[in-house]
């Protein structure tokens, strides 16, 4: 897609936006359960069992095992109307689209597989951020992604077919690098087609 339709979908409402993407998805593109859980947990606690439920339904499935693979556009769907949800007690749609980045990091880092990448780390933000396109693939089938380097503690995350809003991959980002104790990590989010993304990343 082009950089005027990564605007369109900007200056769009929450609802364009979401079919705009879910559009674009395919039988093969899927993501981990345990982010669907997370989405769940998080509504449950700000907002209530209802809206958890009303969440659950939205995606056309019963239940989640978090490590099998599920269809990204029941993702998009729990995700948008999870952000929707939160978004008066987040101050707004993209703080909740945020926060629920971060939370699919701490249920990631919770699991087998996220304690490995975590270790491999070895609490250094660059290399880190160097294993963070393989951390990727073992969460979702879909896009591609790589690292460039501006300076010592400055790069840039390329990121192409991905379904998620750059706010969401924000939250993501963000929690990772405070998650090994970076200190002042900053992340940037600038949409460059509908479904990519450049996130610039740095620290002291």
């Amino acid at each position: 897609m082009t950089v005027y339709a990564a605007r369109r979908a900007v200056s769009s409402g929450p609802a364009e936006e979401l079919q705009m993407r879910w559009a674009l998805t395919t039988p093969d593109d899927r993501v981990r359960g345990m982010f669907f859980l997370g989405v769940l947990e998080v509504i449950r606690n700000s907002v209530g069992t209802e809206a958890a439920e009303e969440c659950l339904a939205c995606t056309g499935e019963r239940r989640f095992v978090p490590f099998l693979m599920y269809p990204v556009a029941a993702f998009l769907h729990m995700s948008f109307r999870a952000a929707s949800m939160l978004a008066p007690r987040k101050g707004g749609f993209d703080r909740a689209m945020r926060a629920i980045g971060a939370q699919a990091t701490s249920d990631f880092l919770s699991s087998l597989v996220g304690r490995s990448f975590l270790m491999l780390a070895a609490s250094d933000p660059r290399r880190l951020v160097t294993n963070l396109p393989s951390g990727y693939r073992t969460v979702v089938s879909y896009g591609e992604r790589h690292v460039t380097w501006s300076g010592p503690s400055s790069g840039c995350l390329r990121v192409a077919r991905d379904f998620m809003p750059h706010t969401y991959h924000e939250g993501v980002l963000q929690a990772v690098l405070e998650a090994i104790g970076t200190q002042c990590p900053m992340v940037h989010g600038k949409a460059t087609g509908l479904l990519d993304c450049d996130y610039s990343l740095s620290w002291e």
